[in-house]
């Protein structure tokens, strides 16, 4: 396909919840990038649980605000946490209104579901494919709308913004290296959860977009804050784990070990929750989700995907314990925003799980994500429409390269996994830096992981999904930090903490 056609037009980089989000929501012509087929292996559509939003009477947004606040463990930034939880709302209208089918009730409200942390049901579903169904009405939605360009196969390799000013992106399509000049990109490719060797996310999300953004100077925020998820389905594969979502705790599931005896509060927070279930493995034991007592018989018809994972790895989930373990499930860092997405360099903005908006903290709130997506998404594209974007020189640039680098993502994996997992220390970090550092100028994997354990050495203390051993507690006056490229460059080490 000759790309010049679409010569200063805005590009979205990603097609999952955000990406469609700004899409749908913007007002002109745009190029939406999508790595596959449309839909397909997005983390918003492997979602489970559904979208949080304060939609009973007896909720608010308030109150949803003030749980986000308490999971996030001193590190939200309030103003954003308001804007979010007050708009939920209005963001299930929409949803609604674009055709998403949420389950309801027999007297024709929404069945709201209760999850970790929440004080009160108000995730709204679709059975326990929640993400998928949101993903089917909006792609459909997309391909009735002309004017988004939609290139499946394409994935964004680079940004041009050499004097801080974005002139354009470099993409790889239909296996060749294209320059598309734009003075306006929105980043949305999602996290980094296959940087690890278990997570529940697909196998593209390994931050990407946040090197790109870092290799052009972009500020990123808050990259020590890595979400495991407490109860993935425990098989021995490396790569992607099956998730049981959270409201299967919801529904009364118990976390027992192979004595039956339980060992934790199955409705905390999931830093607490899933450390608990990490210790409890430590020490020898085997952990389970037991559903029997509070679901039984009915385990398939309230969640027909979370059984038919666990039948197809041989466990009849009304009927035994399903064995769990942890999973990397989602980052909270990502590339610094502010309100309007924009990012630290003119002409580039981010939303969904590559932005860093200050919603989530040291620790997201279960069914948040799928909610921040969705109006971080709106908000860049009503920033885009409020713009007037320049005339682009079309002259071709070519991409950067660099030597191949001598290891494999799967290294990578199990590299993060042993040291800046749920449990972390100096001496891991510091170990990880030194296998990762010789790599950043030329492997991406290598710079985000790099990223991540360099803010997670930095970070002196404990707080959320960020636990050092040898920093045990938190600090008393907790800090955001922002880091770039420079953070990570090849240099000597010092040794930290």
């Amino acid at each position: 396909m000759n790309l010049s056609r679409l010569a200063g037009l805005p590009v979205i980089a990603g097609a999952g919840l955000a990406g469609l989000s700004v899409a749908l929501h913007y007002d002109g012509p745009c190029v939406l990038l999508s790595p596959g087929p449309l839909g397909q292996d997005a983390a918003s559509a492997l979602a489970q649980g559904g979208i949080a939003a304060a939609l009973d009477p007896q909720d608010s947004p308030a109150r949803h605000a003030a749980d986000t606040l308490a999971a996030g463990a001193g590190l939200c930034d309030p103003q954003t946490v308001h804007h979010m939880t007050q708009d939920g709302p209005a963001a299930i209208q929409r949803l609604l209104d674009w055709g998403v089918a949420f389950d309801r009730r027999p007297d024709g409200t929404l069945d709201l579901h209760l999850e970790a942390a929440h004080a009160h049901p108000r995730i709204a579903h679709a059975h326990d494919r929640s993400g998928a169904a949101i993903m089917r009405a909006l792609i459909d939605r997309v391909r009735a709308t002309p004017r988004i360009v939609v290139l499946e196969g394409a994935t964004l390799r680079g940004l041009d913004a050499p004097d801080g000013r974005l002139r354009g992106v470099w993409l790889r399509h239909d296996g060749l290296n294209h320059f598309l000049p734009t003075t306006a990109c929105a980043i949305a490719s999602g996290g980094t959860g296959a940087l690890y060797a278990a997570a529940t996310s697909p196998g593209g999300n390994r931050g990407l977009g946040l090197a790109a953004a870092a290799r052009a100077g972009v500020e990123l925020a808050d990259m020590e804050f890595v979400q495991f998820h407490p109860t993935s389905l425990d098989t021995a594969a490396i790569g992607r784990r099956p998730l049981i979502s959270e409201a299967v705790r919801g529904a009364g599931a118990t976390l027992i070990d192979e004595t039956g005896a339980r060992f934790t509060d199955e409705l905390a927070p999931r830093d607490v929750v899933s450390r608990a279930v990490a210790a409890h493995q430590h020490a020898g034991h085997r952990v389970f989700l037991d559903a029997r007592t509070a679901l039984g018989p009915h385990f398939g018809t309230h969640f027909p995907g979370i059984d038919a994972a666990c039948r197809a790895a041989g466990i009849d989930p009304s009927r035994e314990p399903i064995p769990v373990r942890p999973a990397v499930h989602y980052h909270m860092g990502g590339i610094a925003t502010d309100p309007h997405g924009r990012s630290s360099i003119d002409g580039l903005w981010a939303c969904g799980e590559a932005a860093c908006t200050g919603l989530h903290g040291a620790n997201r709130l279960a069914s948040n994500s799928l909610l921040e997506a969705f109006l971080t998404g709106r908000d860049v594209a009503r920033d885009w429409s409020g713009h007037r974007f320049a005339p682009v020189d079309a002259t071709d640039h070519a991409m950067p390269t660099g030597p191949a680098p001598d290891h494999t993502a799967r290294d990578i994996g199990v590299w993060m996994s042993a040291e800046a997992g749920i449990l972390r220390d100096a001496p891991g970090l510091s170990r990880l830096l030194d296998r990762l550092t010789p790599w950043v100028a030329t492997d991406d994997h290598a710079l985000v992981g790099a990223l991540i354990a360099r803010a997670a050495l930095l970070r002196r203390e404990s707080r959320g999904s960020h636990h050092r051993t040898d920093f045990p507690d938190p600090a008393t006056a907790p800090l955001r930090r922002r880091i770039t490229l420079s953070h990570v460059m090849p240099q000597p080490l010092e040794r930290v903490g």
